[in-house]
């Protein structure tokens, strides 16, 4: 094991808050974090953090409260406790479609674009070149749209 990683080595939980450490890409294969379990179709499902992998990092990003500065932290969970993704209903499948049809519906063209209107703007790209900002707004049930399934 090389010296860059050896502060990061402790399996007991001795050293790092209670919690087993590992080195990065050095965790026993039974542990896995959230977004490897995510890919797997599992969510942690409640369990506690079983273990911990930690490396050296340039950026502030992946750091938790009362880690050292430039030390990247990841959270492992128990692949054999991980439960099932939940399956979203039909309601809120249709809820989510709704809400993603409002942020690509341009309220003052009335036109459905491909893309989330741009936040800064408030309208469509066309709309916000050709000056239109401060125009009358469309009435959603009157403006024209594009069919497109927004899943």
């Amino acid at each position: 094991m090389s010296k860059a990683r050896l502060p990061f080595w402790d399996p007991s939980g001795s050293r790092h808050g209670g919690l087993p450490t590992y080195p990065w890409q050095m965790a026993p294969p039974g542990l896995a974090t959230k977004r490897q379990l995510a890919a797997d179709g599992l969510r942690p499902g409640g369990q506690p953090v079983c273990a911990q992998v930690m490396w050296r990092t340039t950026t502030n990003g992946g750091r938790a409260a009362g880690v050292a500065g430039n030390v990247g932290v990841a959270y492992l969970y128990d692949r054999a406790l991980a439960k099932p993704k939940r399956k979203p209903s039909p309601a809120q499948l249709e809820a989510i479609a709704k809400a993603l049809r409002a942020r690509r519906l341009c309220p003052q063209c009335g036109i459905e674009k491909d893309y989330c209107l741009p936040k800064r703007y408030g309208v469509c790209l066309d709309c916000h070149e050709q000056g239109q900002v401060g125009a009358h707004p469309v009435e959603p049930s009157r403006a024209p749209t594009t069919a497109r399934s927004p899943l």
